[in-house]
């Protein structure tokens, strides 16, 4: 007696389901441009799988945005805590978040990805970014006349400001805000799970786009998307070993090499997982054990970087954007860019620990100039190569902000800072027992 066939079927789709996301889009990817080589133009009819997954992109936008930035911002609520170095870390985090950019802009631009990549915009549409107005009109148009009109809109800057302001409202209001915080974190959640059930469409949507893009335009983008991979990288080499060790060199006097011999660990499991918060633990313990740094410093800094600190993924929206633009050959001007470093970094405050969180701010930032979201299905093909050193940015990135916070509030202690391996292990030992033995005191 044969097994029916919905058996062998189930078995298969087990199977399937089983696979790493990243590489169900990878192969999502790799046969969606099988697909329209093969078939060419007829494979065009296949692209209503990739619209259909931009759209449930473009439905997550405003509402994710809007609740995470909330969280992100009132979960700083212990003010007697957060004080001075909350202050610092919020300054400092948003700083090099806006370098990182920047410098991903920079590398676009001079390497130049998608230039001569050819693609056209969908049929009706203008090959220039949507008009943008002067960047004092830009600036003043921020702050929305009536958010709700702004979120059915997705002017996305006023959607930001309003659920920063609102955030930052709530935790002024002290035990009224309470109640509301509640509900903006359980909308959060619940926004974190429906971008879950998003992001699984993503391999059918890759598949979609890419078969009718390799359809239209044949395999002539393969070697575009192998630049973007080598801009990317360059760029988070530039930001790690330039801008990271001009900062802990210039302001807090300590030496870069030590730095990055005492956090290897945690870039290393940055790089594997591809997970800021994931890597959360390690990061505590390289902070502590090889830097030196005091735990009330590093268990206050570090959480929230990881929440807010995204300097990898904004640097990957420089690169990526400009890759979208060039591929559709659309010029962008100096408010385009000046818009792209704002809404890149204030985004960044609430996109830490969405699954899919560099695709969806890439969808952002995309929506704020006008450019078309197709292009999100090229990069998706290849987001987690470059997922797993944006991370290694991200992590590297709180662990400086630890670093120089400790050392200008005077908790860094600078004989571990400066010691080798062995000698750090017992100088931990050492500081736990005293922050044991003082604990232990005080309850006396």
């Amino acid at each position: 007696m044969t097994k029916p066939k919905s058996s062998a079927l189930g078995r298969v789709w087990s199977r399937w389901m089983s696979v790493p996301l990243w590489l169900q889009i990878v192969i999502g990817m790799v046969l969606g441009i099988i697909v329209g080589v093969i078939f060419g133009e007829q494979a065009t009819c296949l692209k209503p799988l990739g619209t259909l997954f931009v759209n449930a992109i473009k439905m997550l936008i405003v509402p994710l945005v809007f609740c995470s930035l909330i969280v992100g911002v009132t979960s700083m609520q212990d003010t007697g805590k957060m004080g001075r170095i909350g202050f610092k870390s919020f300054g400092f985090y948003l700083f090099t978040t806006a370098i990182a950019i920047s410098i991903g802009l920079l590398v676009g631009y001079v390497l130049q990805p998608g230039a001569g990549l050819g693609l056209t915009l969908a049929e009706g549409a203008t090959q220039t970014a949507k008009a943008v107005p002067s960047l004092v009109d830009t600036l003043v148009d921020i702050v929305p006349t009536n958010p709700i009109a702004a979120m059915a809109s997705g002017q996305i800057l006023q959607v930001i400001v309003f659920a920063i302001a609102l955030g930052i409202a709530l935790v002024l209001i002290g035990e009224h805000g309470k109640p509301a915080i509640k509900v903006f974190e359980s909308l959060a959640e619940a926004m974190y799970k429906l971008a879950d059930m998003v992001m699984k469409l993503a391999p059918y949507g890759v598949f979609g786009l890419m078969a009718w893009v390799a359809g239209e335009y044949g395999i002539d983008m393969l070697w575009p998307l192998i630049k973007v991979i080598i801009a990317v990288y360059l760029g988070c080499i530039i930001h790690v070993l330039g801008f990271y060790s001009f900062l802990l060199r210039g302001f807090a006097k300590l030496s870069p090499l030590q730095f990055f011999k005492g956090i290897s660990n945690a870039m290393l499991v940055a790089f594997t997982t591809s997970s800021s918060a994931g890597t959360l633990p390690a990061s505590m313990k390289c902070a502590s054990e090889n830097l030196g740094v005091h735990k009330k410093i590093s268990s206050f800094v570090l959480p929230l970087g990881t929440t807010i600190n995204m300097d990898g993924t904004a640097l990957y929206q420089g690169v990526t954007v400009l890759f979208v633009a060039q591929a559709f050959g659309i010029d962008l001007t100096v408010v385009d860019y000046l818009t792209i470093i704002l809404t890149a970094t204030l985004a960044s405050i609430g996109t830490a620990g969405v699954p899919g969180a560099g695709l969806v701010m890439l969808t952002l930032v995309l929506t704020t100039v006008g450019l078309p979201l197709e292009g999100v299905a090229l990069i998706a093909g290849i987001d987690r190569i470059l997922d797993m050193v944006r991370t290694v940015v991200n992590v590297s990135g709180d662990l400086v902000a630890t670093t120089v916070i400790a050392k200008s509030e005077d908790e860094l202690d600078m004989a571990h800072y400066n010691a080798d391996t062995e000698q750090s292990a017992v100088l931990a030992e050492q500081n736990i027992a005293l922050e044991t033995a003082a604990e232990n005191s005080a309850k006396v």
